[in-house]
């Protein structure tokens, strides 16, 4: 028995060194750790939904979290992410400053960061590959185009603004592109500007202030749909007739948006594609197999007045 079971183990370590034994070798699936902003609007739901059917599709294994708009959760996230050795770590980030520490870490750790829809403000570009997402400045200065180009007469233009979460990407550039856009024409003046966090309930809540210290309002720019459509049930509690009485010019372009067009409340939206997953995916795997990327990959958009909004809503898509 001793001799025979030497000579089968001898023959499988010869059959080994040969290779003529074929043994199954399990493919191990990318891990990609993801840390999202959490689940504050339309846009995000869909967003989330992307990437993760995404990831399901190609085969990417993901560790999903969700930071509930707090900076702590989603840096708490991403050390989670490092200590499970995962591939790749991507997140949109909360607000753009005080990542540098944790960054480093996964630096440290050899992991790739890709930033999704949102950009950060750091010192060290090393600390991430990429960016993914959309450019935030010239989606307001497409707003405030779209709005010197419609809103006509004479007199000054009285602009309320419902900005994003302070001290985030888009609502620090959207700001900074529609304003660029309106210094050329002083009639146009924003006279009141309030975060609403990117909520409808935020939204709602700001506009009826807004509208209790100033009946003398013209167009409303909200940095998001899901504000807008919060303001749009203040104006009409106040009685007034949203997208006659005040000029609505929105972001995102969800089907939310493209409802209340439709129903004459909202005037126009600027697209802001959430469906990254797809694409994130593609850079997760370039990013592993050692391919030279951009710094900065943008998604192409459209702006989608009123008028068109009945033709384009079957397609849409979020």
């Amino acid at each position: 028995m001793r001799t025979s079971r030497r000579s089968v183990i001898s023959a499988i370590a010869a059959g080994l060194v040969a290779g003529t034994l074929a043994m199954p070798i399990s493919a191990s699936a990318l891990t990609l750790g993801f840390a999202q902003v959490g689940a504050e609007s339309e846009w995000r739901t869909a967003n989330t939904g992307s990437i993760k059917e995404a990831a399901k599709a190609a085969g990417i294994s993901l560790k999903f979290s969700d930071a509930q708009q707090k900076q702590e959760n989603q840096i708490k996230a991403i050390r989670s992410f490092i200590a499970q050795k995962v591939d790749v770590i991507a997140f949109a980030p909360v607000v753009t400053t005080g990542w540098d520490t944790v960054l480093a870490e996964a630096k440290r750790a050899k992991i790739p960061v890709i930033l999704t829809d949102r950009s950060i403000e750091t010192k060290d570009p090393s600390l991430y590959v990429t960016m993914i997402g959309s450019d935030f400045t010239e989606e307001g200065r497409k707003a405030a185009k779209w709005m010197l180009e419609n809103v006509k007469g004479q007199g000054d233009v009285n602009i309320v603004e419902l900005q994003g979460t302070v001290g985030s990407a888009p609502a620090i550039e959207r700001k900074k592109g529609f304003e660029e856009v309106i210094k050329s024409e002083p009639r146009f003046k924003i006279t009141r500007s309030q975060t609403g966090d990117f909520t409808r309930a935020k939204g709602k809540e700001v506009m009826e202030a807004f509208l209790k210290t100033d009946k003398n309002i013209q167009v409303l720019y909200a940095h998001n749909d899901d504000m807008a459509i919060g303001a749009i049930q203040a104006i009409e509690a106040a009685g007034m007739k949203p997208g006659k009485d005040i000029t609505i010019i929105s972001i995102d372009a969800v089907k939310g948006a493209f409802e209340a067009m439709m129903a004459g409340k909202l005037n126009v939206s600027v697209e802001c594609n959430p469906l990254l997953g797809p694409q994130l995916m593609n850079i997760v795997k370039d990013v592993k197999a050692g391919k030279q990327l951009p710094k900065r990959i943008n998604t192409e958009e459209g702006v989608f007045p009123m008028e068109t909004a009945a033709k384009e809503f079957p397609n849409r898509k979020y």
